[in-house]
């Protein structure tokens, strides 16, 4: 009786033991040790007319500086690239700023005033080699970010644009390392 008890026991840990197989390693070459980030360029066009709720874009002094600083700290701490001069780098990654939103998720409960808002930060993505061969290219890509305006979830606008910068810094380094 104790035996077959032993046994199932065995085998439930050694079968959940072997796992399912993710791994989060990093997925680029080997042959690329090193990176340089250019500086982020802000192409929102600000004179650009929305849509109806909104006459024109906003804009968010010195993003692409903070948007910048933050994607190279994330290379940082992720330590699977370092950061190198242009010259000196296995990789280029260049990228652009084209579209800061603040846009209305939730309203109070008697519709007047704005509950909740999401920060979201467009940019488009270049990444080449020291060769200058293109590897890939991403338009659109995306970091937000939620807050509410009030209660005891409550921050600031300024908080939640930090914290969007961080999420995009994050999928930027994710995207550059991990092939999904």
């Amino acid at each position: 009786m104790r035996t077959p008890l032993i046994l199932i026991l065995v085998c439930i840990l050694v079968w959940s033991g072997a796992g399912c197989g993710y791994t989060t390693k990093a997925l680029i070459s080997s042959k690329f040790k090193t990176i340089h980030v250019s500086n982020f360029q802000n192409r929102i066009d600000i004179t650009k007319e929305t849509d109806s709720s909104r006459k024109y874009k906003i804009y968010q002094p010195l993003l692409e500086t903070d948007i910048t600083r933050s994607v190279i700290d994330r290379f940082i701490f992720d330590g699977n690239l370092r950061i190198n001069k242009e010259e000196d780098a296995d990789l280029v990654l260049i990228g652009n700023l084209t579209d800061f939103r603040r846009d209305v998720l939730r309203y109070t409960e008697d519709e007047e005033e704005v509950e909740e808002y999401r920060i979201s930060i467009t940019v488009d993505l270049t990444l080449i080699n020291k060769d200058k061969e293109l590897l890939w290219e991403e338009t659109g890509f995306i970091g937000d970010a939620t807050y509410f305006v009030s209660g005891p979830d409550a921050k600031s606008e300024a908080v939640a644009v930090n914290e969007a910068v961080e999420d995009l810094a994050r999928r930027v380094v994710e995207r550059v390392i991990e092939e999904w």
